[in-house]
């Protein structure tokens, strides 16, 4: 504020003095407005002689990939938009295609007439510019996409993304077609639903058979960790083993059952399965889990050893038995 005002009194005073353009200013000695009017008069004086220097700054824009259209009248069927969409990848792919960019995601706005709007976000496997691949990824969703209101207008943008080369080595390979695998996710999640499809990915639980699904991504992993060495033999030290061990071939999904006790011990096992007379057990293992909401659990599991020789893990919860699998 004060350098304004100072500016503003520098002027007052060059109109006094008749100075009214920046020829008049030039022709002033530089050292007599120096000692009668400061540092910001000569800042001034040197603009008006050409000897002070802005550099200008070039600020690029962020550049928007992006197309909408708002319909003159509410459409209700797919065709029309399948239409516009067509178009927009069109002129998507020719934009991108001139800076050598791809795209590696699609983002679907589709605004209703009660001003709502429905977004979706669609991530290409392998970025490309194949408006044929790209349009099919668009059509496979909205042949089941269903509104109660129509639609009155459309946006699609997309991220681009620099096309990637990637060296494999010699055991190694990618998908062979990446856009037919994400066309058969994408039809598999519109019949079952998106909580049905992906990568099962275990909870942090102990509660068994705890999984999550999540989307499903392709990535090359080597078959050796690093930090391994490639010619570990038999003798290596992840093959060698002291003691025989037994796994457990689940049940899935769980065995129901009925188990006669003995003093509180089980004694007897029957399901559809497996029965036979107890013959050892070992157990029970308590275990339990969230009590602190509505998702607690808990449950008490035993190892039981049948006259034939078979050994199963079974458990129960809640006054419920249930066979959770044998022993191989």
């Amino acid at each position: 504020m004060e350098g304004q005002m100072q500016v503003q009194e520098i002027f007052a005073i060059l109109h006094k003095w008749g100075i009214h353009t920046l020829g008049q200013l030039a022709t002033l000695n530089k050292e007599q407005v120096s000692v009668r009017l400061g540092s910001e008069a000569i800042r001034m004086w040197e603009r008006a002689n050409g000897q002070s220097n802005r550099v200008l700054k070039l600020i690029r824009p962020p550049e928007s990939f992006e197309e909408r259209f708002e319909f003159e009248r509410e459409i209700e069927t797919v065709e029309p938009l399948l239409f516009i969409l067509r178009r927009f990848l069109e002129q998507l792919a020719v934009r991108l295609a001139g800076i050598y960019l791809v795209p590696k995601e699609l983002i679907l706005r589709i605004t209703f007439t009660h001003k709502q709007s429905y977004e979706r976000v669609f991530k290409i496997p392998q970025p490309t510019n194949d408006i044929d691949l790209l349009f099919r990824m668009l059509q496979t969703h909205l042949e089941n996409f269903r509104s109660e209101h129509p639609i009155v207008a459309v946006a699609l943008s997309a991220e681009p993304i620099k096309p990637a080369g990637e060296q494999f080595g010699l055991f190694e390979t990618t998908l062979r077609n990446p856009h037919q695998l994400s066309e058969t996710l994408a039809r598999l999640t519109a019949l079952v639903g998106a909580d049905r499809t992906g990568t099962p990915v275990l909870e942090e639980t102990h509660r068994p058979d705890a999984f999550r699904m999540q989307p499903f991504s392709w990535a090359v992993v080597s078959a050796v960790p690093s930090g391994q060495n490639r010619q570990s033999g038999p003798d290596s030290a992840a093959l060698r083993t002291t003691h025989a061990t037994a796994a457990l071939r689940r049940f899935r999904p769980a065995v129901a059952a009925s188990v006669l006790q003995d003093e509180d011990r089980p004694a007897h096992v029957r399901s559809a399965e497996i029965s036979g007379k107890i013959t050892e057990q070992r157990g029970p293992y308590l275990l339990s889990g969230n009590w602190w909401d509505e998702k607690s659990w808990t449950r008490a599991e035993w190892d039981l050893q049948l006259e034939n020789g078979e050994v199963v893990r079974c458990h129960e919860s809640e006054g419920t038995w249930e066979l959770d699998g044998i022993y191989d």
